[in-house]
């Protein structure tokens, strides 16, 4: 399939899903992460459109663009943006904060919903630690702007992680924490819990290669057999911290159409596969094994 946008490769999957299943047009829980890195990009007007006669109600941004914003006013569709890692150091500062607030969210609010402001992307994962020390002065620096605002009831604040920030996956009920992480994490115990949700970069890739079938928690005898699932992993990782009131929502997952020649899952109809199984569950309000109960927040991400 030609690179042309993760965005459209995303409205494909989803359009094909939709139209060759029971989900069509239902309007389910699902939200688009809607990227802006590529060439011959649709207008947000376009874009705009095309989510909203799939019932689309929740889209995620990596950045607070006012074009798209503007675009979407007057939709009720509901708005993650995003503060990328190049801005960490600066919204330690309340007046740059106060200031990127009024200029970039502020204006928007009364036709736009943004709901949610991400603050910084997979830091930990770039061993940076200048940028693993800004993160939550940062957030904490945006939240309490949002609140002098008062914005807080109607903006809340994050950050998205990867699941490199686990030393352990598997089994999911042994999930733990990278030891390295430790006082950075302490930080986010004390000031997040039962506030800010992790969204959790969940990219299901090749995993299904070595097992495809599954495999068994030999803890909790529970079977994991989707990537998704994994998702128990870093609650267990937040329980051995002491805490079962951190919301975890799946700001990114999909199935990659193309790759490399020894990922040889890395098909169109894999892709069509994971995403039409994906949608399905979150119609059905499947939660994981450990949590059955409770429904998972996607977002869905597609590979160019």
């Amino acid at each position: 399939m030609a690179a042309s946008s993760s965005l459209l490769f995303t409205l494909l999957l989803v359009l094909l899903t939709f139209s060759d299943s029971s989900v069509q047009t239902l309007g389910l829980e699902v939200g688009i992460n809607y990227g802006q890195i590529a060439n011959k990009l649709p207008s947000p007007a376009r874009v705009s459109y095309l989510l909203r006669s799939l019932n689309i109600s929740r889209v995620k941004l990596y950045d607070a663009d006012p074009n798209v914003l503007l675009a979407f006013a007057n939709t009720n569709v509901e708005f993650i943006i995003g503060l990328g890692n190049e801005y960490l150091q600066n919204m330690t500062d309340p007046i740059k904060a106060q200031n990127w607030i009024q200029q970039r969210v502020q204006p928007y609010l009364t036709r736009t919903k943004i709901t949610c402001i991400t603050v910084g992307n997979e830091v930990y994962k770039t061993y940076d630690h200048q940028l693993w020390s800004n993160l939550l002065p940062a957030m904490q620096t945006v939240y309490n702007t949002l609140v002098n605002l008062g914005l807080d009831k109607q903006v809340t604040v994050t950050t998205a992680h990867s699941l490199d920030i686990l030393s352990v996956s598997f089994p999911p009920s042994a999930g733990a924490f990278r030891q390295d992480l430790g006082e950075y994490l302490h930080g986010f115990e004390l000031s997040c819990s039962g506030q800010v949700a992790i969204l959790d970069q969940c990219v299901s890739v090749f995993a299904y290669k070595d097992k495809p079938n599954g495999t068994m928690d030999p803890n909790t005898n529970l079977k994991y057999d989707n990537a998704v699932a994994q998702i128990d992993a870093v609650y267990s990782a937040i329980k051995a911290m002491g805490h079962t009131d951190i919301e975890v929502r799946i700001s990114e997952t999909g199935w990659p159409s193309r790759g490399d020649e020894n990922e040889v899952g890395a098909t169109p109809e894999n892709a069509g596969l994971y995403n039409g199984n994906l949608l399905r569950r979150i119609e059905e309000k499947q939660g994981t094994p450990a949590k059955p109960n409770v429904p998972i927040d996607i977002y869905v991400f597609a590979f160019q």
